[in-house]
């Protein structure tokens, strides 16, 4: 197996249109599927199960089932997922303090807040 650029790798994880999307909602504790395509209503069904599968296949998510009829699946974020957030508030400090060029603003909504809850804009 040939080896990966650390940062190219890194990136291969979160690409595409709705990763980011998804662990943001997860970023809230553990969420059943419905719940996420509710949050994210432009995706598709097929999508998102498609992605929250690549993103447990690399240890982003993990699903949890309980033993209940009717039965319920949960998802949330596991320690690497989580971990992934000091990337995210990297870039929440870049876009605000750095980029000269487009008008950012950081709207708190709220949704990422339990990690980025001790930052100052």
């Amino acid at each position: 197996m040939e080896n990966k650029c650390p940062i190219e790798s890194t990136l291969s994880l979160i690409n595409g249109k709705w990763k980011i999307l998804i662990l943001k909602e997860l970023s809230q504790g553990p969420v059943r599927y419905g719940q996420i395509g509710k949050q994210i209503p432009a995706i598709s069904a097929k999508v998102l199960t498609q992605q929250l599968q690549e993103m447990m296949a690399d240890g982003l998510v993990m699903r949890t089932v309980f033993a209940e009829i009717p039965p319920r699946v949960e998802y949330s974020l596991s320690e690497m997922g989580i971990s992934i957030f000091t990337i995210f508030k990297e870039l929440r400090r870049w876009g605000l303090n750095e980029d000269k060029v487009h008008s950012v603003q950081c709207s708190f909504c709220h949704n990422c807040q339990p990690f980025f809850s001790q930052d100052k804009p």
